[in-house]
């Protein structure tokens, strides 16, 4: 008798078909893995704001639904129009929603600015989960994958402190929702270091911020060199969706270039 050596060896892509909903899905990550999901016969729909959805389309096909993630009402509907896409049900949730404004001091910042920062980041992280919550549960395989930050686990510059502060927070809402969940529902997340996106201007969809980040300068802090593509977030959010993360879950991994480890 020939043994396969492989046969037990799970495949590392989400099956053919998987039902994901990509909120945040018209930002320069969403856009690279909604692209790369299609390509490997995925069903991706987007949640994202209208002005995003206007400036970056959803490729032919893909639905899209306009929703402001701190409005509790527009992501409830939201998460309906989801359930009526695919008969109350949907197998991944890739939560990429997040943005910072311009870098303030805690002494100098409005407290105004630091709740929109904190809610749009983390709170939103909540309101998303808990309606997608209910549809995962009547799915196949179901995942949750929340993004984090490098600035969650590391703050080296100064001004970004409710950004980190809700970053952190994701962290944490991965590892308390892998613990509520499960066995039923897996929930990691992906922190990554600085990735080139319209986020070193303002986030899409949100107001340009005046600081521009020296991306050389930064680059030379990196070990491998370079800032994040991306393409780079792309592989490790795939990889938490399907088998071959099958006994992960309360992790957070870092595709940060090494610049934290």
């Amino acid at each position: 008798m020939t043994i396969d050596p492989h046969a037990d060896f799970p495949g590392l892509l989400p099956a053919v078909g998987t039902r994901v909903v990509v909120t945040g899905g018209c930002g320069g990550i969403g856009r690279a893995f909604v692209a790369a999901a299609l390509k490997h016969g995925l069903q991706p729909a987007v949640v994202d704001l209208p002005v995003s959805i206007a400036a970056h389309p959803a490729p032919p096909g893909v639905p899209a639904i306009a929703c402001n993630a701190l409005n509790e009402e527009e992501v409830r509907r939201a998460f309906a129009e989801v359930g009526a896409l695919w008969s109350g049900a949907c197998d991944s949730l890739v939560n990429l929603i997040g943005y910072t404004r311009e870098k303030t001091r805690v002494e100098d910042m409005p407290s105004a600015m630091w709740d929109d920062i904190v809610d749009g980041t983390l709170r939103s992280a909540y309101l998303v989960s808990r309606e997608a919550i209910p549809l995962l549960r009547r799915g196949n395989s179901p995942t949750i994958v929340h993004t984090a930050s490098t600035f969650g686990v590391r703050v080296a510059w100064a001004g970004y402190a409710p950004y980190a502060a809700a970053k952190a927070g994701v962290i944490n809402l991965v590892r308390a929702l892998a613990t509520e969940l499960a066995p039923d529902i897996r929930v990691n997340g992906v922190a990554p270091g600085l990735i080139e996106t319209e986020f070193l201007k303002c986030g899409t969809g949100q107001p340009e911020r005046q600081e521009r980040v020296d991306l050389d300068r930064y680059a030379q802090t990196v070990p491998l060199g370079r800032p994040g593509r991306p393409s780079d977030i792309v592989g490790p959010l795939l990889f938490l969706l399907g088998p071959g993360a099958a006994y992960m879950t309360g992790q957070t991994i870092h595709p940060n270039g090494g610049i934290w480890s």
